[in-house]
């Protein structure tokens, strides 16, 4: 494991800075409502095809905490069986990251339809709706998981000083292939330099990785 050095949170980064924050969210409002519509031809396809593989429901709803700590419903097309969730204790000692965080590159869980959609990033278009809403902005750390904040330090709990988001640094940088450190670090670089123009060239960068994915399972 890379050891990184760690990095200060910069204050300043998160309170205050209301012009960026008007703009980001106007961006995140205007995105993310035209592309729901200019992508609804693609979520029935998507919901089509994950329903006809296994007959379970096309979308997937899951608790992830926000800002602040505060928990919200973020919303995927389901990738997994049906009890997925059910079976993560039966896979706990497969799991390839060290730290609050649980992946597994080939996981048996995913569908057939699952592994393509996630290849392309394709499963978290419906978080445009958590966009559109305030839950999730474009741009910010991945929200995480109850169980996984549960084991948090005080220095990992500084990536929830934010409004979550759909993408971000290590997703266009390491992507699957960060430890759970490494993406601590790098969602605090990410904090301690965001900017409007920053959060554009990394939306930019996303859809590059998108269309040429680079570590997806």
């Amino acid at each position: 494991m890379l050891i990184m050095e760690r990095v200060k949170l910069d204050q300043n980064k998160v309170k205050g800075r209301f012009i960026y924050h008007f703009f980001k969210r106007t961006l995140d409002i205007v995105a993310s409502a035209c592309a729901l519509i200019i992508l609804s031809p693609l979520f029935l396809v998507l919901a089509i095809l994950i329903k006809h593989e296994d007959g379970g429901p096309a979308f997937y709803s899951q608790e992830r905490i926000g800002k602040d700590g505060k928990p919200f419903k973020m919303y995927k097309f389901r990738s997994m069986i049906v009890n997925a969730d059910q079976m993560v204790d039966q896979l706990e000692d497969q799991n390839e990251i060290d730290g609050a965080m649980f992946k597994i590159r080939d996981d048996p869980r995913i569908t057939k339809i699952g592994h393509m959609i996630r290849k392309y990033s394709l499963d978290e278009l419906p978080q445009l709706w958590n966009v559109l809403i305030g839950d999730m902005s474009l741009v910010g750390p991945r929200p995480p998981l109850p169980t996984e904040v549960e084991k948090y330090t005080d220095y990992d709990l500084q990536r929830l000083s934010v409004i979550p988001g759909c993408t971000g640094l290590w997703q266009v940088t390491k992507r699957n292939d960060a430890d759970f450190d490494e993406m601590v670090e790098l969602d605090i670089e990410y904090i301690n330099n965001s900017g409007f123009f920053y959060d554009l060239g990394i939306i930019f960068r996303t859809i590059g990785v998108m269309i040429h994915p680079n570590g997806a399972c």
